[in-house]
């Protein structure tokens, strides 16, 4: 087994060898270009967002700067946004579902080190996937540590890092996160906190 087959199997790799590094330069390249895009050619972002994640919709938008380890790691449904500074360590598969979307600075780290120093200062790390569901919406600066998965319909509040799971159709926020009540039927009038809609058209 080499190291991207261990790296896969959620075992502990090496990133420099059997042509990691490699495969992580060629996506720096990638970003590279992404991030350095004229604001006049914007019309190329979702060509370069194929180019760059393993999977996505159609209807994809990330603001740049973006920044990601692999890019073919990433999955991404339909109807995707986010805004600055989205941050995905994808060295564990991250699968991220549709109409989704994330505020500024956003990160994803789906890749852990050894706790004890003697085991982390060889080098080894370790994938460990990160699933978010459909119509979910992570507010800036909102953190998922590793193997975290996030059901449905889930409104994570802005600066929280998320160390567990969360179920669907939930309010959650804090550091640690955590579920503050249910998302109802009744939040559909509301635009923001207690306002109701003036419009008809939502």
């Amino acid at each position: 087994m080499d190291q991207k087959e261990r790296m896969l199997s959620e075992l502990p790799y090496k990133p420099w060898l059997d042509g990691m590094r490699e495969e992580h330069i060629a996506c720096k390249r990638k970003i590279f270009e992404f991030n350095h895009l004229p604001p006049e050619r914007w019309n190329e972002i979702p060509a370069l967002l194929r180019g760059i994640l393993g999977k996505c919709g159609e209807k994809v938008w990330i603001e740049a700067p973006f920044h990601c380890d692999y890019g073919w790691n990433i999955e991404v449904g339909e109807n995707f946004y986010a805004n600055y500074g989205l941050t995905v360590l994808d060295v564990g598969k991250v699968i991220i579902g549709k109409n989704t979307m994330f505020g500024p600075n956003v990160s994803l780290y789906a890749v852990t080190h050894p706790l004890h120093p003697d085991s982390r200062n060889s080098g080894y790390e370790v994938g460990i996937p990160i699933t978010i569901g459909d119509n979910v919406w992570l507010g800036g600066n909102v953190v998922i540590v590793p193997g975290v998965t996030i059901g449905n319909n889930v409104v994570v509040g802005a600066g929280s890092v998320v160390t567990k799971d969360l179920p669907d159709n939930v309010l959650a926020v804090g550091d640690p996160c955590r579920i503050v009540r249910e998302i109802t039927a009744a939040d559909r009038d509301l635009y923001f906190r207690d306002r109701k809609f003036d419009v008809s058209d939502y």
